[in-house]
């Protein structure tokens, strides 16, 4: 089987496609034939070093796909072979075939081909945590969402206006606005040095936005506090750019509220995978949520679509395709 693994910690050159044993499934897992697997800056972070330190070197990448059931182990009965399935972390995912845990899978409707299964699982399924959990977006609401044409800013804009909220999108280029646009962001920022608060704040009437959506690492942290209102809310995720460093909760403005927002909160369960999974693929199918893929690569380009997601130019999905 052929598979992408990371020799040590480092840049994109340290990804090598290679032979590695056939998996087999045990008791609880199924076989999977990948048909597309995601691409996520998690696995970017696994490569620098800030996850998975405790599993050794060369280990496969990926977390994020979609496939076929081949077989399946003891035990196993909510999936069967020939199935189609789709899944938002099994480690390993960067391969032909992977064993994953039957409880990490979820059925895929016939109406939904694979790529777009793949493409939906990571940034959907955080995309619904954010707008619906973690802050619960109401009609009227304003929210400011950073990196607005990539996969999760782009999602996150639809979940935000299917909830009845406005959307002021932030890009790092003129070339991205139309993108952002497209998924329904009522304004657009073009903002490469995190200048963009006072015009977050001039958009909202003055006042400052309800939430902000904040991965984009220490560089807008104080702009996002400060295109908050009063009793706002910041929902800072991603921690592959880094934090902000130490806060004195007493020299917070506005009383803010401020979390570092996870997915997994929001499927705690397989119950939960299972029912958020069907709702976004719902969503889908209704013509309610859109799914850009930005790229797709042959599995041995791996190391490409790492360098393309690292530069930020690109937009959308990136999938590996083995």
């Amino acid at each position: 089987m052929k598979a992408v693994a990371m020799t040590r910690q480092g840049g994109p050159e340290v990804m090598e496609f290679a032979e590695r044993p056939e998996p087999v499934p045990g008791p609880g897992e199924a076989l999977i034939e990948i048909a597309a697997a995601g691409v996520n800056f998690m696995d970017i972070g696994v490569r620098h070093g800030t996850a998975w330190t405790e599993m050794p070197n060369p280990k496969i990448l990926g977390v994020e796909g979609a496939g076929r059931v081949v077989s399946v182990g003891h035990g196993v009965e909510n999936v069967r072979p020939g199935q189609r399935v789709a899944w938002v972390y099994a480690p390993g995912s960067y391969a032909e075939r992977a064993a994953i845990p039957a409880d990490a899978l979820v059925p895929i409707p016939d109406e939904i081909d694979d790529r777009m299964a793949a493409a939906v699982m990571m940034q959907g399924l955080t995309a619904s945590h954010f707008a619906t959990d973690f802050y619960p977006v109401q009609a009227g609401d304003i929210a400011l969402v950073h990196a607005a044409a990539g996969g999760l800013g782009l999602l996150l804009t639809q979940v935000i206006k299917l909830r009845g909220g406005h959307v002021i999108g932030r890009v790092s280029s003129a070339g991205k606005v139309a993108i952002a646009q497209e998924a329904g962001a009522d304004h657009v920022i073009v903002d490469t040095e995190g200048q963009f608060a006072k015009e977050a704040v001039r958009l909202s009437d003055g006042e400052g936005v309800h939430v902000v959506y904040d991965g984009s690492g220490p560089t807008t942290f104080q702009g996002s506090l400060d295109a908050l209102r009063i009793s706002g809310t910041f929902c800072w995720y991603g921690p592959v750019l880094g934090g902000p460093g130490p806060i004195d909760i007493m020299q917070l403005p506005k009383s803010i509220k401020i979390g570092y927002a996870v997915f997994f909160h929001h499927i705690r369960t397989p119950e939960l995978l299972r029912s958020r999974s069907a709702r976004l693929f719902d969503w889908i199918i209704d013509g309610k949520l859109k799914i850009r893929i930005g790229g797709e690569y042959p599995l041995a380009e791996a190391a490409n679509a790492h360098a393309d997601m690292e530069s930020r130019t690109t937009t959308g999905k990136l999938l590996l395709i083995p």
